[in-house]
């Protein structure tokens, strides 16, 4: 028998015994781990989605120590869910504590150390629960309906909503089975034909390339890309806190935006490292985890610099004109700098609630970025007008070259006590 399953435990160690139980047993299986407390890094985290059902899984294994109430409440909840795997609760305690002995529906597995035996005993018959109780669902006339989004059926991913859509894409939210969590799935609307060249669907694939290979707290993860009745569709990090655009409604206190910059200056010098410019850098494209970090998304109009022929011909503009940098408004040749100036603007627009430069129509606001004066700076924001000159400097080589170079202006600014 193989297994699919769902492990979730507080401590790296835990989570190791487990799979080492597991994989001696059932050598094939497959192990989601999910880590759960302090421990859990940025972009990872529990799985507490209301929409989560880990449908894709055998069994979910929650593995906890003293003090116990904590995760046994998560169990309890979870097992209430609709179609929710089988729950196996491990409570490494001697003695009952905090209700763990008796979770109704759960099987509970106690004692100091992991019972190796009861531990297979347990998976196997939740294996066995679950697969007749998919049998059953794969039966109802309607299971089909649930692979499927718009006119595409893409196994492994449950459609929960239609979000968003763009000319290139539709976005939905789905349960992705493989990835064990709740992701953004973005669908290619248009079918390739391998006779003519369509530019959108190069863009779209070079967007999972470009964040896939790139590992970094501050940049969107991409857990899965796929075809599927000829459309090519990607499956990345959902982000329920929302984005930038929203958080800046109400007001930042300097130091928030301070720490935002250089959250945001940190993913820039790792796209830029491997020659990449992001070309549409927004509030709305700079998204909020629930730890409340900041995370950079949204590369269908980012490029890496070879194949800026390809993808783009001549003297396109793309991007948003609120933050376009001058020379991107003019369709000119830009590069890492053009980006610095985009994050110019929203560091601005950070600290004052205010865009610099408005208009009455697209080209009246690229005209301003072009040939208007930065808006004068309140007396509190002195400390910062360094860096905003810097950044929104009308011509690239008067603003700063790297991102590295503004991480360190703002690590100097921090170390001289910025007011917050």
């Amino acid at each position: 028998m193989s297994l699919r399953l769902l492990l979730m435990a507080a401590r790296a160690e835990h989570r190791l015994l487990v799979r080492k139980h597991v994989e001696i047993e059932w050598p094939d299986a497959v192990i989601v781990e999910v880590p759960v407390g302090e421990e859990a890094p940025p972009g990872e985290g529990e799985p507490f989605d209301p929409d989560f059902n880990a449908t894709g899984f055998d069994a979910a294994v929650i593995v906890a120590a003293p003090p116990l109430e904590g995760l046994a409440a998560l169990a309890q909840a979870l097992q209430k869910r609709p179609e929710f795997a089988p729950i196996v609760f491990i409570a490494l305690a001697r003695a009952p504590a905090g209700g763990a002995a008796a979770l109704p529906g759960i099987r509970v597995i106690q004692g100091a150390k992991i019972d190796r035996a009861a531990l297979l005993d347990a998976l196997s018959q939740a294996a066995r629960e679950r697969r007749q109780a998919l049998a059953l669902l794969r039966g109802r006339p309607d299971y089909e309906q649930r692979y499927r989004f718009g006119a595409v059926t893409i196994r492994d991913h449950r459609c929960i909503r239609s979000i968003g859509s763009g000319g290139m894409c539709t976005i939905y939210l789905a349960e992705s089975e493989r990835a064990g969590r709740i992701v953004v799935l973005k669908v290619f609307n248009q079918v390739p034909d391998v006779s003519e060249r369509i530019v959108g669907f190069d863009r779209f694939i070079q967007e999972y390339e470009i964040v896939a290979g790139l590992k970094h707290e501050h940049i969107v993860r991409i857990f899965d890309l796929g075809v599927a009745d000829d459309h090519a569709y990607i499956a990345m990090e959902h982000f329920p806190a929302g984005d930038l655009r929203q958080r800046i409604k109400a007001p930042l206190s300097p130091a928030t935006a301070l720490e935002y910059l250089g959250q945001i200056a940190s993913a820039l010098e790792a796209i830029h490292s491997v020659g990449v410019l992001h070309r549409d850098l927004k509030p709305a494209n700079i998204m909020l985890r629930e730890d409340g970090s900041l995370c950079l998304i949204d590369f269908g109009l980012a490029k890496a610099n070879a194949l800026a022929v390809d993808l783009t011909g001549a003297r396109e503009i793309f991007g948003t004109p609120y933050y376009m940098s001058p020379e991107q408004g003019h369709a000119e040749l830009i590069d890492e700098r053009s980006d610095l100036y985009s994050l110019g603007i929203i560091f601005y627009e950070m600290l004052t609630g205010q865009k610099p430069f408005k208009g009455a129509s697209a080209m009246e606001v690229i005209y301003k970025h072009k040939r208007a004066r930065i808006p004068a700076l309140a007396p509190q924001f002195a400390p910062y007008k360094p860096i905003l000159s810097r950044l929104l400097a009308k011509e690239p080589a008067a603003r700063y070259q790297s991102a590295r170079e503004l991480l360190a202006a703002i690590a100097s600014l921090t170390a001289a006590g910025a007011p917050a």
